[in-house]
């Protein structure tokens, strides 16, 4: 590292890794999940493993999808004025950094980044990710964090930065639900601390048509995404699911403005997960992700209710999509009911 820094170098770091998350906690939570009385339910972070990753970006790139096109062509219009709010010297922190392309039109324009630390559960993406980063932009310092970023709460401060600014694109805010969200904001409102900020993604309601497009693409991607989790299932648990007989199901839940995503069983059928049975009725199915949507005037209510200040908003002319930049300066924001 010293001879790296005489030759005006700067090497990523070793990755950090949290070791807190095994198969035993993959275990639990599918069993817990799937045996709710109700609604069968499973984690949607179990969905992003390397493969669940890679099929995750195949639909970044379809027609269908688009949160990340237009989410991209935001930051390369605004990126300059977005750079301005962050300032310089700034470590920035990509939660759920996954590829690791939207974050390079913010290092394209910032003046100077302390550091960039990278933050993903799936080590194998994050690791080519961080080091891709680290060849293309060789005097920056990647530290790149495998962790669940909804437990991370403390990041390491790399390269004496004068702030740390979060980095949350790609509207994964909503995928908690609005309790989840509240709690998520305000947990990185205190990691960024005083003078911290965030730019977040936040996908905006719009017409039903263009939802239900966008999760049910014609190529079959999504339905290959969300079925993987089954296959993870099979490849990493004592477990025999037949992944043939449940298929992808997502529509927008106009009442709680949310798309669903849902496995849904093709016939009556039982699978064995560690030995134990559980039945599955025709029809029903498995609840693996939500989506929320929210209006502009909904999101700034629910960052200041997380002691954000909302500083700017920037969106595409057809409002479909959204980036917000929130500063910290407030520390008094109200913490949510855990009763």
């Amino acid at each position: 590292m010293d001879n790296d820094r005489q030759n005006g170098l700067a090497p990523m770091l070793n990755p950090m890794r949290d070791t807190s998350e095994n198969d035993d906690d993959f275990l639990t939570d599918v069993l817990e999940g799937l045996g709710q009385p109700g609604q069968k339910t499973l984690p949607c972070k179990y969905l992003y493993d390397r493969k669940g990753s890679m099929l995750f970006d195949r639909i970044c790139q379809l027609d269908e999808y688009y949160p990340t096109r237009t989410e991209l062509a935001i930051l390369r219009d605004h990126s300059a004025d977005m750079a301005r709010f962050i300032g310089s010297n700034a470590q920035v922190v990509e939660l759920g950094s996954g590829s690791s392309i939207k974050v390079r039109l913010l290092l394209d324009t910032l003046d100077h980044v302390a550091s960039y630390v990278p933050v993903d559960i799936s080590t194998d993406h994050l690791d080519k990710a961080a080091s891709r980063i680290a060849d293309d932009y060789p005097d920056l310092l990647v530290q790149p964090v495998s962790a669940d970023y909804t437990k991370v709460h403390d990041i390491p401060r790399v390269g004496d930065p004068d702030r740390l600014v979060a980095f949350f694109p790609g509207s994964t805010i909503g995928n908690f639900s609005p309790d989840e969200a509240l709690r998520f904001l305000i947990q990185v409102h205190e990691m960024v601390g005083v003078d911290g900020g965030l730019l977040i993604g936040v996908d905006l309601k719009k017409d039903k048509a263009i939802l239900d497009a966008a999760y049910n693409d014609r190529l079959g991607a999504t339905a290959a995404f969300n079925r993987n989790l089954l296959a993870r299932i099979n490849r990493e648990l004592p477990a025999k699911v037949a992944e043939d007989d449940f298929e992808h199901h997502a529509y927008f839940n106009e009442e709680k403005s949310r798309v669903e995503m849902h496995l849904r069983s093709r016939h009556d059928q039982t699978v064995e997960i560690d030995g134990r049975e559980i039945s599955f009725a025709k029809g029903e199915t498995i609840h693996t992700e939500n989506s929320y949507k929210f209006s502009l005037d909904d999101f700034a209510a629910l960052a200041r209710r997380a002691g954000f200040a909302q500083d700017r908003t920037w969106s595409d002319e057809q409002e479909l999509f959204s980036i917000h930049y929130l500063s910290s300066a407030r520390m008094d924001a109200p913490r949510p009911s855990t009763a």
